[in-house]
């Protein structure tokens, strides 16, 4: 079962890249807001490393439907090969943010 409303989480590099991405995200109206939170420390492995970078994580404020589309556009727009696109559940939120979510996506 798919959820009405989801959240979704996304990493960049730098805060200009994160902000054209969620520039394009609202304009489409695939997600309703995106807040851009500075100074996230990502520790990981790629390609065999263990790596220790700063970066900006978008939360992204959507309906579940639009997922698929949402992440194909993030992809496209993207610096990076395998960019963090990961959808949580809204599981319930006030009445009148959820209807002006609904409203401001398609």
């Amino acid at each position: 079962m798919m959820t009405e409303f989801i959240i979704v989480l996304i990493t960049a590099q730098k805060e200009e890249e994160a902000a054209e991405i969620a520039k394009d995200i609202v304009a489409k109206k695939l997600a309703a807001c995106v807040n851009i939170v500075r100074g996230v420390r990502s520790i990981y492995r790629w390609k065999g490393k263990t790596e220790d970078e700063e970066e900006v994580l978008m939360i992204l404020k959507t309906k579940g439907a639009l997922f698929p589309d949402l992440m194909k556009r993030v992809e496209e727009l993207h610096l990076y090969t395998v960019p963090e696109i990961i959808a949580l559940p809204i599981v319930e939120g006030s009445e009148k943010y959820l209807g002006w979510l609904k409203e401001e996506t398609v």
